[in-house]
């Protein structure tokens, strides 16, 4: 009976570290452009945080079903040990004065009222005290009431500490659920980031190589029309100096053919 049960409260889930600050954004590391994340996985980082302040207000909880049980059951222990340690004080026995008066006295009248002067024995007898092992009623009543309701505030401690440990473990198998689902969705979000992210680069990189061909088309349209010019430069320098050679061999010609 003096056996007492130890229960200790069930150590609280492990919390994942994920980010709930809604002002986080990401952003390309390439091309610097800010995406913001979808309000899904903003309201999921909230009820996560949600959750997590519910898991430590239960776990408060159950701390303190436990500290009362405990406080149950070192009242329960000690009442026990009074009771067995602290007897109850047996009722007080007549004195041996007042039992001779008495019975003195009882002896005198059976004398007076007999006519024929016998000698009567009958005595008063003195009150037996209760034996020692015998104990008050009230007293006992009172302790097994008092033990009893000890008992059950007992049960009723054990009973919410129970409850409180299903919520607690109830509530840590939907947290981690749901923070699993959370981590899944934006894991895909982020894969979809980055496949965008990807695409952007390689449309960047198709356009910086159009770019380069075009500023190259560029050039040599450049150096074309350079050598176009040089020959045209060249062309009209020439021209002036091939008339006048033909002009000088029409007049040796006619020269020629008058002196003929």
């Amino acid at each position: 009976m003096s056996a007492t049960m130890t229960m200790t409260a069930p150590l609280p889930p492990p919390t994942l570290s994920l980010s709930t600050d809604r002002s986080e954004q990401h952003s390309c590391p390439s091309c610097g452009v800010v995406i913001e994340p979808p309000p899904a996985l903003l309201e999921a980082q909230a009820r996560i945080a949600d959750l997590e302040a519910q898991v430590r207000l239960l776990n408060q909880k159950a701390a303190a079903a436990v500290d009362r049980w405990a406080d149950y059951e070192d009242e329960l222990t000690r009442l026990r040990i009074a009771v067995s340690h602290n007897p109850p004080p047996a009722p007080p026995s007549p004195s041996p004065t007042r039992t001779s008066f008495l019975s003195g006295g009882a002896n005198r009248l059976s004398q007076l009222l007999s006519p024929r002067g016998m000698k009567s024995t009958p005595n008063l007898r003195a009150p037996t005290p209760p034996p020692p092992g015998e104990r008050d009623p009230a007293t006992t009543e009172d302790l097994l009431e008092a033990l009893t309701r000890e008992q059950k505030l007992r049960v009723q401690a054990e009973a919410r500490l129970s409850t409180t440990s299903q919520e607690v473990e109830e509530l840590s198998v939907s947290l981690f659920e749901q923070a699993n689902e959370m981590v899944a969705t934006e894991r895909r979000a982020r894969a979809k980031l980055e496949e965008r992210v990807g695409v952007l680069e390689k449309r960047d990189q198709d356009k910086k190589r159009r770019l380069e061909r075009l500023e190259g088309a560029v050039g040599r349209i450049e150096r074309v029309r350079s050598l176009l010019g040089e020959m045209k430069d060249t062309a009209e320098a020439e021209r002036p100096a091939g008339s006048r050679l033909s002009g000088e061999t029409t007049g040796s010609q006619s020269t020629r053919s008058s002196q003929l």
